[in-house]
């Protein structure tokens, strides 16, 4: 599952996330510190740490918190990681897969949260590969992408500008993908029968099969 979600930040915040870094250009550093020796010849990036970098994670966790299609479709029992990410001209992100594990946690789903407008930067797309073809993603600032952490990905070259992103994991309650799926679906199925004028009794019958299947599979 590839779900893009809009304004999770809205213009106001981001605003205000590159303001504080622009005031913190110090805190960029090579992202090759924290790349396993299997990605530091394809990892071509900077990394932020300081307080704007925490401030900016902070926003985008709470923001996430928040939002009722991002909980159905991850499921989060906890956020393994998030860092701040730049690319300038000339850099680029090898295709990969996330690590399995961060600090001895698993990560279940992976996300990009976009801080740079695409006018500001040329290349930079995110690409996921998929065996049925390739999903090329570039969205508006504020906007996230959320993927399974199991598919290959690459960052494309950026040639002009820069492209400032928030990345992340999550460890979710329902370690398999297609169970999740099949959760969020049901979610979606829920929300549109309390927008008609279905029998309460049939909808109580949905909610009952999503909430024994959650009960099923959880691991909490």
């Amino acid at each position: 599952m590839i779900l893009q979600i809009a304004d999770l930040l809205s213009a106001q915040q981001v605003a205000d996330i590159h303001a504080s870094l622009a005031a913190e250009p110090q805190a960029f550093s090579s992202g090759k510190a924290t790349a396993g020796w299997y990605v530091k010849d394809i990892k071509h990036n900077d990394q932020a740490a300081g307080p704007a970098a925490a401030a900016a994670v902070e926003a985008a966790q709470k923001a996430l918190l928040g939002h009722a299609v991002f909980k159905s479709a991850a499921r989060p029992k906890e956020f393994v990681k998030l860092l701040v990410s730049r690319y300038k001209p000339g850099m680029a992100y090898g295709s990969h897969v996330d690590d399995a594990l961060m600090n001895g946690r698993r990560t279940d789903m992976s996300f990009t949260l976009f801080l740079s407008d695409p006018s500001a930067y040329d290349g930079g797309e995110l690409v996921i590969e998929e065996n049925d073809g390739d999903s090329s993603i570039k969205l508006p600032a504020g906007h996230l992408v959320l993927y399974q952490t199991t598919s290959l990905h690459h960052v494309t070259e950026v040639t002009r500008g820069e492209r400032i992103a928030i990345v992340g994991w999550v460890r979710s309650y329902i370690r398999s993908p297609e169970q999740r799926e099949l959760l969020f679906e049901l979610d979606q199925t829920i929300t549109a029968l309390r927008q008609t004028e279905t029998p309460r009794a049939i909808s109580d019958k949905v909610f009952k099969v999503r909430n024994s299947l959650t009960r099923m599979w959880a691991e909490d």
